[in-house]
């Protein structure tokens, strides 16, 4: 096609434009000046009163949201050419007011990696945060902030030894970045099993199908009326998105943790001065499940309670010693499991140990001390 031809289809498409316009002008004129027809909003239909569920829910969000927070973490970078130095993003996750000091609590990992820490409140004031403590076997840490008491709403807290598969929880966080979320679910199941960041069992983990993606992290798992029973930590998800299977370290546990955190800045776990043996020793000596004994500290609690550990004689035959089967009564299947019976006494504490050695057993009284670093 020809210049001259597109030309003058432009001119002939424009014309039929025009005369159009020119015929429809009158019909429009005379539509506005006789009033088209009724154009008013809908009247709306009264609503009524919520649901007992809907209105439950509501409660639980209005009570519950002023005590959990934002938290940023933040890396310091200098610019290449100004040689200033800025804060900006690193992370984000969320975390809930533990006391009126201004104690925040939230999920190790969410802090992991950083020096610096904000904190946003449900009114949207932020506030630097500084780290109090952390434990990496519970995926647990304390920050702490400034903040005028009456910002400081403590979370009310419940207790998770009592929950039942199937009752309703909530949980609030910060999926995505989104502040204030609140999703719904029910207790989908008791005492799972995840792994910390440092390879360590978490025992007597919550599982929930209320919707947890990244970011809730550190938020609170509640119950129906608005207790904390958990701290979301994990999802199971091959996309990394919520699929319906959540995970939440049960309030006992945060409760055993967070106080000890506060007041010695870490988790000083509890001793009895002896180093445990490879699963290949139980295996090679067919021992029964325990903790078996390689080593006792020198006066240490161990050796004072007369534990004997295992050895090689001059001829390099193994001596037998002493497999630690069973605390306060409690069954030892390995050392995970003595580390988290342990980890419920306080140092100073006297627990019954329970002994096995070359077919016999008995029980010794051990004072724990203070794990050394």
């Amino acid at each position: 096609m020809t210049i001259m031809q597109t030309t003058r289809k432009l001119l002939l498409a424009a014309l039929a434009l025009t005369a159009l316009g020119a015929l429809t002008a009158p019909w429009v004129a005379h539509r506005l000046a006789e009033g088209g027809p009724e154009a008013q909003p809908r009247q709306i239909t009264p609503r009524g009163a919520f649901e007992p569920s809907e209105q439950n829910n509501i409660n639980v969000f209005r009570k519950t949201s002023p005590s959990v927070v934002h938290i940023t973490t933040l890396d310091v970078q200098r610019d290449l050419f100004s040689m200033n130095v800025q804060q900006v993003p690193h992370g984000t996750g969320t975390g809930f007011i533990w006391d009126e000091q201004g104690h925040i609590v939230t999920n190790f990992h969410v802090i992991q990696g950083s020096d610096l820490f904000r904190v946003t409140l449900s009114d949207q004031t932020s506030y630097d945060a500084r780290l109090v403590g952390a434990f990496v076997d519970r995926d647990l840490a304390v920050l702490r902030i400034s903040a005028p008491r009456e910002k400081l709403q403590p979370i009310a807290v419940g207790s998770s030894r009592d929950l039942q598969v199937g009752q309703n929880v909530y949980a609030i966080g910060n999926p995505f970045g989104l502040d204030q979320t609140l999703t719904r679910g029910i207790v989908s199941a008791l005492n799972r099993e995840i792994e910390s960041l440092n390879r360590r069992s978490i025992r007597g983990v919550i599982q929930t199908d209320a919707a947890i993606n990244p970011g809730n992290s550190g938020g609170p798992l509640l119950d129906s009326v608005g207790r904390l029973i958990g701290v979301n930590t994990q999802i199971y998800s091959p996309s990394g998105a919520s699929a319906g299977i959540g995970f939440a370290i049960p309030v006992d546990e945060v409760n055993r943790v967070v106080p000890r955190l506060i007041r010695d800045g870490r988790f000083i776990r509890p001793a009895l001065g002896v180093t445990a043996g490879p699963p290949q020793l139980h295996q090679a000596l067919r021992l029964p499940k325990g903790v078996s004994i390689v080593a006792v500290g020198s006066r240490s609690p161990a050796q004072e309670a007369g534990l004997l550990p295992f050895s090689r004689d001059r001829s390099g035959r193994i001596v037998g010693g002493d497999v630690i089967t069973a605390i306060n009564d409690e069954p030892v299947a390995d050392l995970d499991d003595m580390l988290s019976i342990l980890e419920r006494r306080q140092p100073g504490d006297t627990v019954r140990i329970t002994l096995w050695r070359e077919g016999k057993t008995r029980q010794q009284a051990v004072r724990l001390v203070a794990a050394s670093e």
